[in-house]
Order: structure tokens, then sequence, then C-alpha cells
């Protein structure tokens, strides 16, 4: 097989490729025991006809078409592979030679992965905020840990308070009417959650169990939904039931129910050092961001607009996914929102350009610097990911392989390394609190 490629614009090319006439013929014998199976030709049991008898019934040109569509994919991966172009599209193939002991010959056209010129990238000044970790962290996340694991008991008798998880049924309307998703019943409601619309809550306040009451709120004027949006409304309420939450004390005790460790001084240290590992994931996640933004922009790129395009619909994708999980169709969304998908589409492009952008000039400066992603660091990875998911690692490779994942592995592994490079090599400057600090790292 030979390839060529020309360049017709900026991003798009031309790959001419020419099969040998004995492939092809392979490819032919291919279409034939493919093809004789389905056509019933007059004195010959189905798939029986000799070749010869096929192609004066369904024609040579139907045939060595039909060979063409079998062999131009592997051929045009394979000059894709020989040629190391990375196109960003299908190809729109044309078939210049087709014929008897002829070579295949073949022109795709296809957009490509653009050049990058990249500008600094070595030695940014970046800073690094810090986050400490304070008494007062460990002392909420405690507490976080204590409302986590409250009981929650029923009121016999009193009123709803702040606090209180009210069951409740309500049903609201606007100009007389009931609208869609205003209604509920066994609805447990914290109050002082602002779950509900401002003044909803603070007006169940001060109710008793099997009391009714209308409330009467506004809708914000920012509401997701624009027939609702600024409009008042009254919802028709009953509280059924009110619990109270109740606080295990902070002790060792506490300490024994909900963790692994004997003492609550125990637990404050493990507290203490997570939180202080969480912060420097934090900087350190903020300073890789830092420098991919500040590489890509001393960097020059014209991305194609189907790049950008096929990002927007991997966000529209997540977000549709996003909602499913939590029961709404889409479209649905869209009704609720009042926008179209254009406009969602549209509100997605600066980010999707900017991802975009960066991830072009990551891969660019992996090709620079020689970066690549080792056997040894896909083994690992593999292993990482094979006792999360509790499989044999082993057995994870082998599907990886041949769903043809690896490569995709590899360049993922290949682009953080090139990130944890352009940290290694930045000029970071520590910072706390919003103040700088004379200390630097190295």
């Amino acid at each position: 097989m030979k390839s060529n490629v020309e360049k017709i614009d900026k991003n798009r090319v031309v790959l001419e490729v020419e099969v040998e006439s004995e492939e092809f013929e392979k490819a032919v014998q291919k279409a034939y025991k493919k093809l004789v199976r389905k056509v019933n030709i007059p004195g010959f049991r189905k798939g029986k006809a000799p070749r010869k008898v096929l192609e004066t019934y369904i024609g040579e040109g139907s045939l060595y078409s039909e060979a063409a569509d079998i062999i131009i994919p592997e051929a045009y991966y394979n000059a894709v592979q020989e040629t190391k172009i990375e196109p960003i599209n299908q190809p729109e193939v044309e078939i210049t030679q087709l014929g008897n002991g002829k070579p295949f010959i073949f022109k795709a056209t296809v957009e490509v992965k653009p050049e990058v010129k990249l500008g600094q990238y070595k030695g940014l000044a970046i800073e690094k905020k810090e986050y400490p970790v304070t008494d007062q962290d460990v002392e909420d996340y405690l507490k976080n840990l204590q409302e986590r694991y409250a009981r929650l008991v029923s009121k016999e008798s009193g009123t709803v308070e702040k606090g209180d998880i009210a069951l409740i049924d309500f049903e609201g309307f606007v100009d007389g009417e009931a609208f869609p998703g205003g209604k509920g019943e066994n609805y447990s409601l914290e109050i002082g959650s602002n779950t509900f619309i401002p003044g909803f809550e603070d007006q169940l306040v001060g109710m008793s169990i099997d009391e009714e009451k209308e409330i009467n709120v506004t809708f914000p004027e920012d509401y997701h939904s624009e027939e609702l949006a600024g409009k008042p409304a009254i919802f028709k309420v009953k509280v059924k039931g009110i619990k109270v939450k109740e606080y295990s004390p902070l002790d060792d005790e506490f300490a024994k129910d909900v963790s692994e460790f004997e003492t609550l001084e125990e637990l404050k240290n493990d507290i203490r050092n997570k939180l202080k590992e969480a912060a420097e994931n934090r900087s350190l996640s903020e300073v890789k961001i830092a420098v991919i933004n500040k590489a890509a922009e001393n960097a020059e790129v014209e991305i194609p607009e189907i790049m950008i395009e096929s990002k927007i619909a991997s966000y529209v994708n997540e977000m549709a996914q996003r909602l499913a999980q939590q029961g709404l169709k889409f479209e649905h969304y869209l009704e609720y929102s009042g926008q179209t998908m254009e406009q969602i589409k549209e509100t997605f492009k600066p980010q999707a350009k900017k991802e975009v952008k960066n991830d072009l000039v990551i891969e660019a400066i992996a090709k620079a610097e020689n970066i690549i992603a080792t056997e040894e660091e896909v083994d690992k990875e593999i292993e990482k990911m094979a006792k999360y998911y509790n499989q044999e690692a082993g057995k994870l490779k082998e599907m990886f392989a041949a769903q043809g994942n690896l490569p995709a592995l590899e360049a993922s592994i290949q682009l953080d390394k090139a990130v944890d490079f352009l940290v290694s090599e930045a000029k970071i400057e520590i910072v706390s609190d919003g103040k700088e600090e004379t200390k630097k790292e190295e």
C-alpha cells in the first residue's frame, strides 16, 4: 500500500491511498462471498453461483463497489498511521481508480488537528495559594459528622421551629391555576435549608401537626422558568409531622461510633491530616490550571470549528446524563428553563473553545519535550483502575486492548505528565490568605 498527503487548506488535507491489485482482489473475493449469499440467481442455489455468473447478474461495478466498501476503512486507517496525520472528522472519500487487475486508488479529504505555535511554557510565573488548616476547620468537620449521624426523632407536640424537619403536603398556584412541579406529598423539608422559594420555609415556623395554611411567596426574577419568574404564588400547605435532630455528644464514644479510632483526639488528628491533604491537592490543582492557562495564552493556534462543536456536544451529553439521573428529560428541562438547544450550546462555546485550545497546547508541549506514556505507567494506571472496579488488572488490560481504548489511556497519561512537567518548570510563589510571602518553591 502507498499513501501520500497533500495540504489543501490550513487544517484540511487530501490523503491519496493506493492499494495493490492483489490486495484489492482479496477484497473482491470477500465481496463475492458476501453478495452471493444475498442474491437469488435463477438456476443456482443461494450462495452457490460462481463469481462470473454473479458478476454478470448484478454487474461487475456492483461487485467492485462492495469490495471498495470492504477495503477502504482498513486502508484509510493504515494510511493515517503511516502518514501520522491526526484527523478530527470523518473523511470525504472519492474513488479515483477501480478496475479488474488495476491497483485500487482513492482519495480521502479530511480535517486534521491544527498546528500549534508554542510560546513560552517553561519558567512560567505562577502563584500557589496555601490553605492552612485551622482548629475551626477541624471543629466544623466534626460538626458535619455530628450532623450526618444525627438521629431524627418525631415531635409529638409543639410547633415547627428552625432546624426541624417538617413533613408536608403542598400545592402551588399562580393566578389561581396550579402549575407543573408545584405539588408534593409527604415531602421532608428542613427549615432553614433554603431549599424552597425565599419566604416559604419562614412561614412554616410556628405551624403545628395537622395544621393547614396558605403561604404567600414571590418567585425570584431569575427563576429558571420564565413563566413563573417574578410572579406571586400561593401554596396550600399541610404539616403532617415534625421531626427534630438528636445529636450525639462529641466524645470518645462518638469517635468509636463514626470511625476506627478509640478517642476523639485521634479522630481530630486524622481529620486534620485529611484536611491538610485536601488543601494541598486543591493548591496543586489550581497551580496546574494556572500553568495550562498561561501556556495556552502564550501559544497561537487556529481552532477548527468542528473541534469546538464536538466539545460542546460532549458538554450537552454530560448535561443530559446528569438531568436523567435526576429523573428529568432534556427536552423538559429546556421547556422549564425557557431555553433552546442553540442557546444552551452558545453558553458552552467560550468554555469549549478554551478547553480545546488548552488540550492542543498541552499535546504540542508533550511532543516538543518527547513526553510519552511508558508501558510501566500504563500498567500502573490499569492496576489502580482494576483495584477501584475490583477486577483483575490483566483482564482489564485485555479488555482495553480489545476495545481499542489503550491509545486513549496512553494519551491521558501523556497529557498528565506534560502538565506535571510545566509545574516542575514553573516559578512558583507561595501566597497565603491573599498575602504574598517571601517563601518560594524551588
